[in-house]
């Protein structure tokens, strides 16, 4: 069959043989080349049509994408038309990718304005969810793994997508790859020279996105390279659920969507979507490396863990021939003395998830904050850094044989040495015990403490600009007069916590516990926070909410 691309034709089928349509008499060959075979879809401003090369061997198919502007503005089809153009160049620069259609062609027929594309066999993610069915965790840490890299590519290359969805990744047919395709939202990051009168950059009008896949920045006409990384996250969440991002709740003050009760996943893989579908650009993850190096990091803690029970079944079966009560595997701590069975750690750790299926967003449980199950196994040692030995209960004697092994070699923190770490240019505290150390003064900005524990830590003073205190536990922490500007605290545990005169300008509170900090004093200027948390802290007078103002004097006679 032989398509008509004429928007206005009553009637596009004709004969294969036929040059001319039927219906309306528009030439059928563009550019005496490509045959177009039937559509594929369509959009605000084009349409895409499956075609055939004619002017190649066994004429390969192709895509053939026309332009279809619906503004009569002369201005405006002006703006259109350069888009369309940026489209190509940037599909020139970016074409050679393996996971990315080349451009084959670019070129004015009949007014009209079109692109020629490598044609890629397969089906989108999408489809590939509505068919086969939603995807395990697993699956889901495939799929970021698979296309994180190519986002890196194209971010490398200057170029944000702005338009990442299930429908346009495919899955190629022939190796399974994943496969980036409709650049049609595309911007050049390093041309944004041509300005409109309103100050906006001329093309940011044009195709902002899909609504639900896009964040706010985004649809506020200014998107960045994280943007992309939103995007990615809020597909991930499709795959996982099968739903579209718009039929979830949302935050009824803040606007962001309401995922994380459809998704029954880890601990860990929560904070790193978390992170990439933080509302605020600022909190999120800047670059695809960043979720990567997430990934990975996440991938060693869970090695870690697989590798203790690996050993537990080593030692278990290794001390079968000698004459014991049980050849239980456990835990031994060696600081303590204390021997835990790997049947209570298998309860333990199915109590903790019992309990992180019962909870909702927002609402932490003061200490009762879930780890996964590394951080559980490791808290059974009195500190970060004592040596954990897997042996059998009748081998406790010969705990330091051969078979005892060194599973977690972090050091253990005190003010001295995290302070030397510190100066010395390290900058990662992640998941470590330092609780109740004296930080007074310290200058921290810049440190990452996700997931750590520091109840009882005195910062009093302290520079911890744009620190990441995500998910910690910081109940009963000393922060009275620091300086927190820009501080990432999302779902981390305050309760108790001192922040008298702290500075918390632009912070991110998002779903933090608050019961029972005191805030009096504090600048919480442009922090992200909603009221029903401040109502659970203390403040007073001098207590400067978000929109910049204290509260009236007269609601404290109250």
């Amino acid at each position: 069959m032989s398509y008509c691309v004429n928007p206005a034709c009553p009637q596009p089928e004709n004969l294969d043989d036929a040059l001319k349509c039927k219906a309306c008499g528009s030439k059928l060959l563009l550019r005496n080349r490509y045959q177009v075979i039937q559509p594929l879809g369509k959009g605000g401003f084009g349409a895409t049509f499956l075609a055939a090369d004619m002017s190649l061997p066994e004429q390969p198919n192709c895509v053939v994408k026309q332009l279809r502007p619906t503004a009569t503005s002369a201005r405006i089809l002006e703006m259109a038309r350069e888009l369309f153009q940026r489209e190509a160049k940037t599909l020139g620069k970016i074409g050679d990718h393996l996971q990315i259609p080349s451009l084959i062609d670019y070129f004015v027929g009949g007014k009209q304005f079109y692109l020629v594309q490598e044609y890629v066999d397969g089906c989108t993610l999408k489809q590939e969810v509505k068919e086969k069915g939603i995807f395990d965790e697993a699956e889901a840490k495939k799929f970021l793994r698979e296309i994180l890299p190519i986002l890196d590519y194209i971010h490398s290359q200057e170029v944000i997508h702005r338009d990442i969805k299930p429908a346009n990744i495919l899955r190629r047919r022939i190796d399974q790859n994943l496969v980036l395709i409709d650049f049609g939202a595309v911007k050049d990051q390093v041309n944004q020279a041509t300005m409109m009168g309103t100050g906006q950059t001329a093309f940011t009008n044009f195709a902002i996105g899909t609504s639900g896949f896009a964040p706010p920045e985004q649809m506020a006409l200014r998107p960045v390279y994280a943007s992309d990384i939103y995007a990615v996250g809020m597909t991930c969440v499709y795959l996982m659920t099968g739903k579209s991002p718009n039929s979830f709740e949302s935050n009824q003050i803040t606007g962001e969507i309401l995922w994380q009760p459809h998704l029954d996943v880890s601990d860990s893989f929560c904070s790193i979507l978390q992170r990439m579908l933080e509302f605020s650009v600022q909190y999120r993850y800047q670059s695809a490396q960043d979720v990567l190096r997430a990934l990975d990091s996440e991938f060693s803690y869970g090695g870690l863990s697989e590798g203790m029970v690996m050993q537990q079944k080593s030692n278990s079966t290794s001390n079968s021939k000698l004459p014991t009560s049980t050849n239980e595997p456990t835990v031994f701590n060696e600081n303590t003395g204390l021997m835990l069975t790997s049947e209570k750690i298998g309860a333990q750790i199915r109590e903790r998830k019992q309990r992180l299926a019962k909870k909702k967003p927002g609402n932490l449980g003061g200490d009762q904050d879930i780890h996964d199950q590394t951080a559980l196994i490791s808290s059974f040692s009195s500190n970060q850094g004592a040596p954990v030995s897997m042996i059998s209960d009748s081998s406790a004697s010969n705990k330091f044989n051969s078979a005892s092994v060194p599973v977690n070699s972090a050091p253990k923190w005190n003010e001295n040495t995290l302070k030397t770490a510190y100066i010395k240019g390290r900058r990662d505290f992640a998941d470590c015990e330092l609780s109740g150390l004296n930080l007074e003064n310290f200058d921290g900005s810049g440190a990452n403490f996700y997931e750590s524990r520091l109840s009882n830590t005195n910062f009093q003073g302290a520079d911890l600009t744009e620190v990441n205190f995500g998910r910690a536990r910081l109940t009963s922490v000393n922060f009275r007069n620091a300086k927190l500007v820009k501080a990432y605290m999302s779902n981390a545990n305050l309760e108790r916590a001192d922040l008298r005169g702290a500075n918390l300008r632009n912070a991110c509170l998002n779903r933090a516990n608050l019961r029972g900090v005191n805030l009096c004093g504090a600048n919480l200027t442009d922090a992200i926070v909603t009221d029903e948390q401040l109502a659970t802290a203390k403040m007073n007078g001098r207590t400067i909410r978000p929109n910049g103002k204290r509260k009236s004097w007269w609601w404290f006679w109250f």
